[in-house]
């Protein structure tokens, strides 16, 4: 019985459903592994090619898979089943983990290799995506969208704190070798958890009636339906566009452990390698998201106020990314914490916003055209800043491109603001 003058309190919806749950564990365990293996890898190609444009070239083949295969795949995952998709591939990329972990323990190393591996690997992850984005969003109680995705973006933090842990083993081991095992085995458990999935996928028996050679013959009007799709919807298309062009920006993330690997008589004073350090420092941008993304769990944001919130995450975001790497390490904590939550509270506002907006028929379609132009400007900024790298200083690149984006900021988000705000200040 409540107390007079208590006001009741309403239990709202229920987020932890058994399938929510299971989607969550899933994702988490195979973050783990790939964070890890991620970054020895990493360290594997700089130390093996001594060039900071082989090592972007070898991210850059990572992501040129998502060029095609989003698009590919999406007009098909409108027509399958998105769940089964998903744990298949991590089957499969359980598989692939164990051979490489076998080839590499037999000391069969090459660059050319793991090129090959990092293109096959950047198909499974783009179709995995594409499926993901689009069976993600029906895992989700109504009326917890945002606390979900919030949920959502405190994952790869989480994930992201072995990153110390893989530099370390690294440095003791002298070899990747084992955490291509360890990943392997994440990758079966992660499947595991999938295949318990209950969701009864309606979209399926929404789609037109087709076999997969009709679903052939269809490809082409599937793809124009989907590319006509983002033309029609003005704020949709820009803020495709600005995600496309800030892909191609965040290529400079990725100068920060060259960086650091190349200069690393700047960090002698601490009792660690560079790249370790790196790597604790990088967990700082871990905790922010983590924060981050308890912000954005705990609290609502006013509707009427996500699209001013967005614009003002985008612009602080070109000033921090564009200097942190000139100030010493105890500022480069702290502003790489405050990259972190601001990170976390842009991708919550778009994601949570876009998927909602998009009738789920088409969602697998839009999610993957949306893929494959962030991927595309992801792959020109790898190419070029690396090619920038070897004649120029990380910082000083880093610098110009990202403040760069002030420009794009005001030209696409600021001047759309109409149709982009339509999209962003919704109820999610």
């Amino acid at each position: 019985m409540s107390q007079p003058g208590r006001p009741h309190r309403t239990q709202g919806p229920q987020l932890w459903t058994h399938d929510f749950t299971i989607i969550t564990l899933g994702s988490l365990i195979s973050m783990v592994g790939n964070t890890m293996v991620g970054f020895a890898i990493s360290l594997l190609v700089l130390d093996y090619t001594q060039s900071t444009f082989l090592y972007m070239l070898f991210n850059a083949a990572a992501q040129l898979p998502m060029l095609v295969c989003p698009i590919l795949a999406g007009p098909y995952l409108d027509r399958m089943s998105r769940k089964k998709v998903i744990y298949t591939l991590d089957f499969g990329s359980a598989g692939l983990y164990l051979l490489l972990f076998w080839l590499l323990h037999r000391g069969w190393f090459s660059y050319p290799l793991l090129l090959f591996f990092s293109l096959v690997v950047g198909a499974v992850n783009s179709v995995y995506m594409v499926a993901y984005d689009s069976l993600y969003p029906n895992l989700i109680p109504p009326g917890c969208q945002g606390r979900a995705y919030a949920v959502s973006s405190m994952l790869w933090p989480i994930a992201a704190m072995s990153a110390p842990l893989a530099a370390l083993l690294y440095e003791l081991l002298g070899s990747a070798a084992p955490l291509f095992a360890l990943n392997a085995a994440l990758f079966f458990i992660a499947a595991c958890f999938e295949v318990r999935i209950r969701h009864q996928e309606t979209h399926i028996s929404a789609a037109p009636a087709a076999g997969m050679r009709a679903a052939l013959q269809g490809f082409r009007q599937d793809l124009a339906e989907g590319i006509g799709y983002l033309r029609g919807e003005k704020g949709l298309l820009i803020i495709t566009a600005y995600f496309t062009l800030m892909g191609f920006v965040a290529g400079t993330d990725q100068l920060a452990l060259p960086y650091f690997r190349n200069h690393a008589a700047r960090f002698a004073a601490w009792p660690m390698a560079a790249a370790t350090l790196y790597a604790v420092l990088s967990n700082c941008n871990t905790a922010g998201r983590f924060a981050g993304g308890l912000i954005q769990y705990k609290l609502r944001i006013p509707r009427e106020k996500k699209f001013a919130i967005a614009l003002a995450v985008y612009t602080t975001l070109c000033f921090l990314d564009g200097t942190v790497l000139f100030l010493p390490v105890p500022l480069m904590a702290v502003c790489y914490f405050a990259i972190g939550i601001l990170g976390v509270t842009s991708y919550t506002i778009r994601a949570a916003a876009t998927q909602a907006y998009v009738p789920d028929a088409k969602r697998a379609r839009f999610n993957g055209v949306f893929l494959m132009c962030t991927s595309l400007g992801s792959v020109c900024g790898s190419l070029v800043v690396g090619a920038l790298a070897e004649r120029f200083a990380e910082r000083g690149i880093v610098f110009c491109l990202q403040l760069s984006m002030l420009v794009v900021i005001y030209l696409l988000i600021y001047r759309g603001r109409a149709e982009v705000s339509a999209i962003y200040n919704r109820d999610v």
